[in-house]
C-alpha cells in the first residue's frame, strides 16, 4: 500500500512539473507614458518621448522607448531605457534619478526570455537603428568618441558583418540618419553626409559595396 501511495504522488509531481513547464508565458509591452529626459549640459533643455513597460506574466520586467521590431513569429527587439541615479555623494536625502536610454532587448515570446544584445560600437544617443529581418543597420561610434563607423550587425553573431569607417565625430554626426533597407537584393544605404552616400548589398553572412565610385564612399 505505501508503495502504490509514493508512486501516486511521484506520478503527481511528474505531472505537475510537465504542465508547469508547459505553461505559455505572456509578453506585453504597456501603455505609452511621456517621461522627459535630462541633458548633461546646461546649453540644452530636456526631452520628452514616450516609454512603455515590458510585461512577462503580468509583472515589470523593463522600460523600453521607439518602435519594437519582430524578428519571427516568437522573437521581437525593442530599445530599452532605464533610470540611473543622479545624485552627488555629498547629497543626502531623496535620491535624483535620471533617464537613460539603453541598448537593445531581444525578447521570446514562447519563453518570456529577455536577452540584451551586444551591437558593436552602437551609441544609446546618437545610433539609429533600422532593422530588417535579424540585421540591424546604423551608424556606430568608436570608444574614444572620435570616428564613426557604417555598422551591419546579425542576431546571433559577435562579430559586425560589416564596420566600416565613414568619418569623424564632428564631421558625420549626428547627421547620419538611419540607414534604409530595400529588398530583391537586400541592400542597405547610409547617408553620413550632405550628399554623401554608401550602399551594401548583403548576401547572407556577406557583404559587398555597390557603389561604385570612390568619392562616394565605394570599395
Amino acid at each position: 500500500m505505501s508503495r502504490c501511495w509514493n508512486l501516486s504522488i511521484c506520478i503527481l509531481l511528474l505531472h505537475i512539473s510537465a504542465l508547469a513547464a508547459s505553461k505559455p508565458h505572456v509578453v506585453a509591452l504597456g501603455h505609452w507614458t511621456s517621461i522627459s529626459i535630462g541633458i548633461d549640459s546646461d546649453e540644452r533643455s530636456p526631452t520628452t518621448i514616450k516609454i512603455r513597460t515590458l510585461y512577462v506574466d503580468g509583472r515589470a520586467k523593463e522600460f523600453t522607448f521607439g518602435t519594437a521590431h519582430d524578428v519571427t513569429e516568437h522573437i521581437f527587439v525593442v530599445q530599452r531605457i532605464y533610470r540611473m541615479n543622479d545624485s552627488l555623494p555629498q547629497q543626502s536625502g531623496t535620491s535624483q534619478w535620471q533617464w537613460q536610454r539603453g541598448g537593445w532587448l531581444m525578447i521570446d515570446r514562447v519563453s518570456g526570455k529577455i536577452q540584451q544584445l551586444a551591437l558593436a560600437e552602437f551609441d544609446p544617443e546618437s545610433s539609429a537603428v533600422n532593422w530588417f529581418r535579424d540585421y540591424a543597420a546604423y551608424c556606430g561610434t568608436s570608444d574614444d568618441g572620435q570616428k564613426v563607423s557604417a555598422v551591419i550587425m546579425q542576431i546571433g553573431r559577435r562579430k559586425p558583418l560589416l564596420k566600416k569607417p565613414i568619418g569623424s565625430a564632428n564631421d558625420s554626426h549626428p547627421a547620419c540618419a538611419a540607414p534604409v533597407w530595400e529588398r530583391g537584393p537586400i541592400r542597405v544605404t547610409f547617408a553620413y553626409a550632405p550628399d554623401q552616400k554608401l550602399t551594401f548589398s548583403v548576401k547572407s553572412r556577406a557583404v559587398d559595396a555597390i557603389t561604385p565610385d570612390d568619392s562616394e564612399g565605394g570599395e
